[in-house]
């Protein structure tokens, strides 16, 4: 599964002058956790998140300050909060690459590109989503894929909890080889094994 499979697109953007206010609206508005920064020409220069927002924006209670808390001035526009440089990955970025960067990184989302034009953000969300699909519609996906490479009444899969059995009624290593890399490609699957029909039934 690659990035371009699971990202979210058209991406909402804004740019360094938009308003730290209006970016916490869009992001309160659509859930989101981060926002790509992008310049005229729509290009990635940077990322404004939550934490970036909410940093020196919320004041103490003056019944309750102490002498060691010292006041922070909240930046008004994004290129005040935002992060730069910014980490991002292609389209083609394999799923399980992007998802060791988030949590190397510690980030929740990372912005996707087409060169340095934003295409689209993936967050932690939509890969917990997919990790969460029901197997009985995972088992649907694969199907399709193998039916449409290897013809209908050739497969026997099973899913369970994300993980495929294929099971394949002719003896073709190839085949089986290329069957589990199209279950792999599907949202969903945690791994993938295929098996000859005739040493399961010896098994």
């Amino acid at each position: 599964m690659r990035a371009r499979d699971l990202m979210t697109s058209p991406v909402i953007t804004v740019h360094p002058w938009t308003s730290a206010k209006e970016a916490a609206e869009l992001l309160s508005m659509h859930g989101f956790t981060a926002l790509p920064v992008v310049d005229d020409d729509d290009e990635l220069i940077g990322i404004v998140t939550e934490a970036d927002l909410i940093r020196g924006r919320v004041p103490v209670d003056p019944r309750h300050a102490h002498e060691h808390h010292e006041a922070t001035v909240a930046g008004r526009a994004v290129q005040d909060v935002m992060t730069s440089p910014v980490t991002a990955m292609s389209t083609g970025t394999d799923i399980a690459d992007l998802c060791q960067a988030l949590v190397d990184a510690r980030i929740r989302a990372m912005p996707i590109v087409d060169g340095s034009t934003v295409v689209g953000i993936v967050t932690r969300g939509d890969v917990v989503r997919v990790l969460a699909r029901d197997d009985t519609d995972i088992a649907r996906d694969v199907k399709h894929r193998l039916e449409i490479y290897g013809g209908s009444g050739r497969w026997k899969i099973a899913v369970r909890d994300g993980y495929v059995h294929i099971v394949d009624q002719y003896d073709d290593d190839t085949d089986r080889h290329v069957a589990k890399l199209l279950a792999l490609a599907v949202p969903g699957v945690v791994a993938a094994e295929a098996a000859y029909a005739g040493e399961e039934q010896n098994r």
